[in-house]
């Protein structure tokens, strides 16, 4: 078959929107899409028994050594939701707090707060057809209210941009309004602290983690970025902010997050050190600061994401050892600086 005609195939055979609601990009490619999905099915296929096994009665996920090991080679799209809020806490804390979101709901509201978050319901995910006004049910109410409840909830944050795309995602695949709020309150409150409040020293001082963790594992890409003069919020705060959403293909994204709530955030220095190491000798080549800023948008697609399984590997073995112990030094010498300087 010719490529033309396998590129027509592949197109008839493969759904022009996921299994999210999100719509396949202009220059998708159909054919290796195909190619990838074929052989992560078997894969999907093999977990999802073994996941059947583990959840069987229905008792409580806990975190265990087999659970981490079931958790990073991917859990089922039916098996997630429960999965994410019992390792991330989540399910605890609303068992513990029953109706409380509904009060949440209920309370004297904030005008602030309200127009913030609803500037940004018509930006969050444009090209999802369950986030359009025309849908039906719309995801915009949803997301309204999550949003909203989040911000009444943790008033030292109120709203940020961003946490519409990372609560989009857990409405997407929760179904679930309070459950998205309490995974929601897990990721801002417990393993990302201080990403979203106003000064974002949190997400500053992970930047300049992965600045100094670059330095050390990749002198060459680490005096590119000083010989430039490159600061690297330039090139991947929605990395962090964003948590990957909108950057990497959906699947994959989803991966990431499965461990990010079982095992924190240090999954993230993780995914940001595999995608430069892969493509350290790509990213060399650059000549100029747009050269740079560009490829590091340019390591963000094409087959080495989208192939979520081997990815997933690949960030526990590529950047070799990462301790927590290494984490909380850094990030204690960084944040201190970073104080420092006001």
């Amino acid at each position: 078959m010719e490529p033309a005609e396998r590129l027509q195939a592949a197109r008839a055979r493969v759904p022009r929107v996921d299994p999210y609601g999100f719509e396949r990009p202009a220059d998708f490619d159909y054919a290796a899409y195909e190619e990838f999905f074929s052989t992560y099915l078997v894969i999907l296929t093999k977990r999802a028994i073994k996941w059947s096994r583990l959840l069987k009665g229905g008792g409580a996920v806990r975190r265990s050594a087999t659970v981490k090991r079931y958790v990073r080679k991917g859990i089922p799209l039916e098996h997630r939701a429960r999965v994410w809020m019992a390792v991330s806490g989540a399910q605890a804390q609303m068992d513990q707090n029953p109706g409380y979101y509904h009060r949440l709901l209920q309370g004297e509201g904030s005008s602030c707060l309200e127009e913030a978050i609803r500037t940004d319901l018509n930006r969050t995910f444009p090209d999802n057809v369950r986030f359009r006004k025309t849908a039906e049910p719309c995801l915009q109410k949803t997301l309204y209210n999550v949003l909203l409840a989040y911000g009444m909830h943790n008033q030292g944050v109120g709203y940020c941009q961003g946490m519409n795309f990372i609560a989009g995602y857990l409405i997407l695949i929760t179904k679930n309004e309070e459950e998205s709020f309490w995974l929601l309150d897990a990721l801002v409150g417990r393993i990302l602290p201080d990403y979203y409040s106003p000064a974002m020293l949190g997400l500053k001082t992970d930047q300049e983690v992965l600045a100094e963790l670059v330095r050390l594992k990749m002198p060459a890409v680490a005096a590119l970025m000083e010989g430039h003069g490159v600061l690297w919020t330039l090139v991947v705060s929605r990395w962090f902010i964003c948590l990957f959403v909108d950057i990497l293909p959906v699947e994959t994204v989803l991966r990431i997050w499965d461990c990010l709530f079982n095992e924190g955030s240090k999954i993230l220095f993780r995914v940001a050190l595999t995608l430069i190491k892969q493509h350290q000798t790509f990213i060399l080549e650059a000549t100029s600061v747009p050269d740079i800023c560009d490829r590091f948008k340019q390591i963000t697609r094409g087959s080495f994401v989208t192939e979520c399984h081997t990815f997933m590997q690949k960030i526990f073995s590529e950047p070799g050892s990462l301790s927590m112990t290494t984490i909380t030094r850094l990030r204690e010498s960084r944040r201190a600086a970073l104080l420092a300087q006001g």
